[in-house]
């Protein structure tokens, strides 16, 4: 039996992979234990990283910390790929509002964590932990030990007074969703209103009765300046067709479009008339409308079509068929010509069946070539991403130069991959389960020795008035920049309840209070606003934990 105690003790290659593989099985299974309705998920692996070090279980150092930057950079790269396509796009219309009060949740508590270890015996390695435990953000604690690394400073205080704070982190949200709802939301708050959402698209039907787009063409009448739109079927003396961009309108014609709800109005007084129908419906058989023409989804699969227009490939002139919507990621696209085509989007095409055969073999529509993994791609991004991270970066008062490390560089890089690669014609597609496969191992990596590296001080740390103040500190710099941004979202912005607390929990990064939400509120408003929130909360939290040791450390 020696031998198999030696696997647990003996430090070596072998025995690292299996303590960190025992504390990730262990802490996964205990991650689906729900209490009050709440689970820790991965982050049970943290905690149970944490029992093995106080436990006294320990690896090589230099193992330890390369398994837990591996870790650290799969985790972060995959998450800004992931990202990416909607990263920027979450800025345009609404999405604005909802990021500036994201950010305005992220500035209350860096300020408040500045402020209190400036006027507290905690020093500042130890308050910017207690701020990454408060907004349970691992990769922005990944990225202040990265810089504590370059500054020469210890990184284990930073990581203990993340872990004493973590847990009330992740109640300290859903307790002040609670006192939100129970003492500051109205009934008109739980309502939702209406807002804009360039994605999401309509599907309307119009009679053309007005005499100045008579006899044009249907090319000529979109250059106008009008919304954009899309026109999949046109009715014309009982017969229907797939209009071509040269299509002249008649006076009488009835025209399928599709467009967004807001812009339905203006194409309303363009063509004359909007009929009563509703054809958003999703249980619609649109291949019994009429007996010519099929509609049917095809898959981009070819990496010769990933970043090409889809006005470039002449589609409709050249098969007679009509492209009316996008499926990219769960989010419906308008199909303007100007639309960028990526690798996995999924395209709705109307037309006759043997024409519709034609574009299959242009597009591709091989489900099975997507499966496979584009690992060449994943890892060039990675180093790519590590490059960019070391590139030392001046700022003007700051002593030595800022470098977005091991948690910065891969972000950024995933993020800009993610949303320009395929202008570029990289093939950055993953399917959506290899990416969290991706996340999952990096993630649980990092927490697994994350924990381990803090468990050997950590109970001897939370019994002591220290660890009190922490927990303490921690909860206050959970819960009021949250309460205080929910009151200028609901008061001075009119948002309603339910994209608050998306906001809220997208700015803290906290899926587990995202999930309370979505419980207590009908609709997806939360999901949605947590969509448009996470991205760049996440990657201001990255690069501001960075910057407050550079600028007051």
């Amino acid at each position: 039996m020696e031998w198999l105690i030696n696997l647990f003790v003996e430090q070596s290659a072998l025995q690292a992979v299996i303590i960190l593989s025992l504390i990730t099985a262990i802490g996964l299974g205990l991650g689906k234990i729900h209490i009050c309705g709440i689970s820790l998920g991965v982050t049970f692996v943290f905690f149970t990283g944490i029992l093995a070090g106080h436990l006294g279980l320990a690896i090589d150092p230099q193992m330890l910390s390369y398994a837990e930057s591996f870790g650290l950079v799969l985790f972060v790269y995959s998450l800004g790929l992931q990202v990416g396509p909607g990263f920027f796009s979450s800025f345009q219309r609404g999405g604005y509002r909802q990021n500036l009060l994201g950010l305005g949740v992220i500035f209350l508590g860096t300020i408040m964590a500045v402020v209190l270890s400036m006027t507290t015996p905690i020093s500042l390695p130890d308050m910017v932990g207690i701020l990454c435990g408060a907004t349970t953000n691992t990769p922005a604690l990944g990225a202040a030990q990265q810089t504590l690394k370059q500054l020469g400073e210890p990184t284990s205080g930073a990581a203990l007074s993340c872990a004493v704070t973590y847990p009330l982190g992740v109640v300290g949200v859903i307790f002040a969703i609670v006192v939100i709802r129970k003492f500051f939301v109205r009934p008109s708050d739980m309502q939702e209103h209406e807002h804009d959402d360039s994605n999401h698209t309509y599907i309307a039907t119009f009679q053309i009765h007005n005499p100045a787009i008579f006899n044009k063409s249907i090319q000529d009448i979109a250059q106008v300046g009008y919304p954009k739109f899309v026109i999949s079927r046109l009715w014309r003396e009982g017969t229907v067709s797939i209009p071509t961009s040269e299509k002249i309108l008649k006076e009488n014609d009835r025209i399928l479009v599709i467009t967004t709800e807001k812009d339905a109005p203006t194409l309303t007084i363009l063509f004359g008339e909007q009929e009563k129908r509703d054809w958003n419906k999703e249980d619609i058989d649109w291949n019994a409308i009429d007996s010519k023409l099929i509609s049917k989804h095809i898959i981009v699969t070819r990496p010769e079509i990933n970043g090409k227009k889809l006005g470039s490939l002449r589609l409709r002139n050249t098969y007679g068929i009509n492209i009316s919507r996008v499926l990219r990621s769960g989010v419906q696209l308008l199909a303007t010509p100007g639309l960028v085509l990526q690798l996995g989007d999924r395209l709705t095409v109307v037309g006759e069946a043997a024409a519709i055969q034609n574009v299959e073999k242009v597009l591709g529509n091989t489900v099975k070539t997507l499966k496979d993994p584009n690992l060449a791609s994943i890892f060039i991004g990675i180093i790519l991403g590590l490059i960019v991270g070391s590139i030392p970066i001046a700022i003007p008062g700051i002593s030595s130069p800022v470098k977005l490390g091991l948690a910065g560089g891969p972000i950024v890089i995933g993020i800009l991959i993610g949303a320009y690669g395929p202008r570029l014609h990289l093939v950055t597609y993953t399917t959506r389960s290899a990416n969290l496969m991706l996340r999952g191992i990096g993630l649980s990596l990092y927490l697994a020795c994350l924990g381990l590296d803090a468990g050997a001080h950590f109970f001897e740390t939370v019994m002591r008035p220290e660890g009190a103040l922490w927990v303490g500190i921690g909860f206050l710099i959970t819960f009021i920049p949250v309460v205080i941004m929910a009151l200028v979202s609901l008061r001075l912005c009119k948002m309603d309840f339910g994209n608050t607390c998306g906001m809220l929990c997208g700015s803290m990064a906290n899926p587990m209070a995202l999930n309370y939400a979505n419980d207590i509120i009908p609709g997806d408003e939360p999901s949605v606003s947590y969509a448009t929130v996470y991205p760049l909360g996440m990657f201001t939290r990255v690069i501001i934990a960075q910057l407050v040791l550079m600028l007051f450390l």
